[in-house]
């Protein structure tokens, strides 16, 4: 019987062990996986193509195998701290899925030394059982200090945080000209520099992707304009600044710094919506009823005129007291928002609520409060605004290259596989729910019915967190299957130019149709590998988001050692109880050697720990009292023990 020879990208776990798929499967969270030991990897590295040799079927349940060619590289490059031991110098990754170190040569340190974070790159690594030989690129800082430690966050995700000398002189080239620029464009602009028309962002914000317009147009009838910045017409395809821009896909928000996709004289100054100022935009332009009935659309290149920032405190004051610039204005739009969101809940979108943080730094950057983010009217109008102008957007132009695939750029979000959805089902019938699930599906309205019937349970924030963790990831692709969680045919991205790529793809491509032509096939070629490329760089900011956010929290608490805390278990595994702390929402561990007072088992059908002698339950969902026991910045990990 011939050999199983398979390809793929291997996933490895923090042990080591590696995964790779068998095949093709039906979802989009892959399927039965071939493991392969840690002494069979032949150098692979997590997210590696490789070629797997898959040993003869032992059980069904697992299948073996190892490598035997490494097709591409996914990442050489690694954040760490540079140590030395017995004369050797060496670099240990940050990132727990790298498995070895990484051997520094003498002639290869630069100015790095012992106990510095640097970023390393591997140049020689063709025997498994040795080290990979490397270079030190760059000299991060010394490890520890909280600048050094935001940076090597966004550098050990393939993030760089400056910008090369040619981009930056292509940036500033296409500022010096914009005036020029700006009143060429004049005669080929929808103008609505007269209509009132703001923005509104945290207080915080430098850049404005986009702005509201809303004018009365007759009996209970309003014009809403939603406004974008027209990015697409200063990043020129083939350009240094472009190809930079593809690169990143996307900015990056930690909790004390953006790492921006264009460089800022574009990003802040150019093409962002500053308020008093003319500014070139592609916009979504709705005439609704009273009751959010859209009557037409138009959407096309303007020149606007921002009247008045709003931070998101500022607009929920004027809503609430109905005072204030643009009270009457901000009225309206919230108004319509209501009636938008009603049409969006009845067709099926699903409400998650998932709290987030924001901290309080000192001049140093250490965090000395965390606050809690609050979502009102003012951010709700927004996102139903942005919602429209993406959803409408798509199906104007689906409605255009009717079922020709590959010819536009799609957000899109799949439905849960069965599996996830059945688990997930058995997780809430443990905490006492149930969740209707037929044939390995479920309507997305229904699971929004269920959202709306546990709100204000003790449990609500884990059924929430359980739930997303159900749910497939929203992507990007130029093949539409349409939105599972917005309960939307057509989907895209088109709001944010200034921090995503893809929506930049979308003006271009929008543009083209608008004007009744066809993209070129060497543009659509490449945004079908763009697509892709968006979708990875995305999942990488939003790790080095979270990163950054664990640290932080991490850092807070350092001060707070011996302190008793109220939580929620959010995990249960056989070596630990796993807490979310609920004023900071940073989650810890509970060893169960730390729980003194009894022998604890591990109950994995019932999600609990279980005393021998006592039979005290440790139930998932359950609200404990904790005391925190250690806190390890480096590992950016939290211990605790029950009180």
């Amino acid at each position: 019987m011939s050999k199983q020879i398979i390809e793929g990208e291997i996933r490895l776990s923090s042990k080591g062990v590696g995964y790779v798929d068998l095949g093709p499967t039906t979802n989009r969270r892959g399927g039965p996986a071939a493991e392969i030991d840690p002494t069979r990897l032949n150098t692979a590295l997590h997210g590696d193509v490789v070629r797997v040799e898959v040993d003869p079927l032992i059980s069904e349940s697992v299948r073996t195998g190892r490598v035997v060619a490494i097709i591409e590289r996914r990442k050489m490059e690694f954040v760490g701290v540079l140590e030395q031991e017995n004369g050797f110098r060496f670099v240990r990754p940050d990132d727990k899925k790298m498995y070895v170190d990484i051997l520094i040569d003498a002639d290869k340190l630069g100015v790095a030394r012992q106990g510095d974070k640097v970023l390393a790159k591997i140049t020689t690594w063709t025997d498994s059982k040795k080290d990979p030989i490397g270079e030190i690129l760059e000299v991060i800082g010394p490890a520890g200090q909280h600048d050094t430690e935001m940076r090597a966050i966004v550098l050990e995700r393939g993030f760089k945080t400056g910008f090369p000398a040619e981009v930056e002189a292509e940036a500033k080239q296409i500022k010096a000209s914009a005036e020029a620029d700006l009143k060429a464009e004049l005669a080929h602009r929808r103008d609505f520099r007269s209509t009132p028309t703001f923005t509104i962002d945290p207080a915080d914000a430098k850049d404005f992707d986009d702005a509201i317009s809303i004018a009365n147009v007759g009996t209970n009838e309003w014009e809403v304009g939603v406004h974008i910045a027209d990015v697409a017409h200063y990043l020129r395809p083939g350009t240094a600044l472009d190809r930079e821009a593809q690169n990143r896909a996307t900015s990056i928000y930690l909790v004390d710094r953006t790492i921006p996709m264009l460089p800022e004289i574009l990003s802040d100054d150019l093409c962002s919506l500053n308020p008093n100022e003319d500014k070139l935009a592609f916009s979504a332009v709705f005439t609704l009823n009273t009751e959010g009935e859209i009557k037409s659309n138009w959407f096309g290149r303007t020149i606007i005129h921002s009247h008045r920032r709003f931070s998101y405190e500022e607009a929920e004051h004027v809503l609430a007291t109905v005072q204030g610039d643009y009270a009457v204005e901000l009225k309206t739009l919230n108004q319509l928002a209501y009636r938008l969101r009603e049409k969006k809940f009845a067709a099926g979108a699903i409400a998650f609520e998932k709290t987030e943080i924001k901290f309080r730094l000192d001049a140093a950057g250490r965090p000395i409060e965390v606050i809690k983010k609050e979502r009102g009217d003012s951010h709700r109008l927004v996102e139903d605004f942005m919602l429209l102008a993406n959803r409408r957007v798509a199906e104007h132009v689906s409605a255009i290259i009717k079922d020709a695939k590959y010819k536009f750029v799609y957000r899109i979000h799949d439905a849960p596989d069965a599996e996830r959805l059945a688990e997930l089902a058995d997780f809430l019938h443990r905490l006492g729910y149930r969740l209707e699930v037929k044939d390995g599906t479920i309507a997305s309205r229904l699971v929004n019915q269920f959202l709306l019937s546990v709100r204000g349970q003790p449990e609500e924030a884990l059924i929430n967190t359980a739930l997303m963790r159900s749910m497939a990831k929203a992507i990007y692709s130029t093949e539409n299957i349409g939105h599972y969680g917005l309960a939307f045919e057509h989907y895209t991205h088109f709001t944010s130019p200034i921090r995503r790529y893809p929506d930049v793809m979308v003006h271009r491509l929008l543009d083209y149709y608008l004007r009744g032509e066809t993209p070129p096939a060497d543009l659509l070629k490449n945004y079908l590998r763009l697509v892709v490329h968006s979708s990875i760089r995305e999942q990488e900011a939003a790790d080095a988001e979270r990163d950054s956010v664990k640290y932080k929290q991490v850092e807070f608490l350092q001060a707070h050692i011996g302190q008793t805390f109220a939580a929620t278990i959010s995990g249960i595994t056989k070596w630990g109880i796993y807490v979310e702390e609920k004023e900071t929402l940073a989650d810890g561990l509970v060893r169960l050697a730390e729980l003194g007072d009894d022998y604890y088992i591990f109950d994995e059908k019932n999600y609990a720990v279980v005393g021998e002698r006592s039979g005290r339950r440790y139930r998932l969902g359950d609200p404990v009292q904790v005391k925190l026991i250690a806190a390890d910045l480096a590992l950016r990990q939290l211990d605790f023990t029950m009180v």
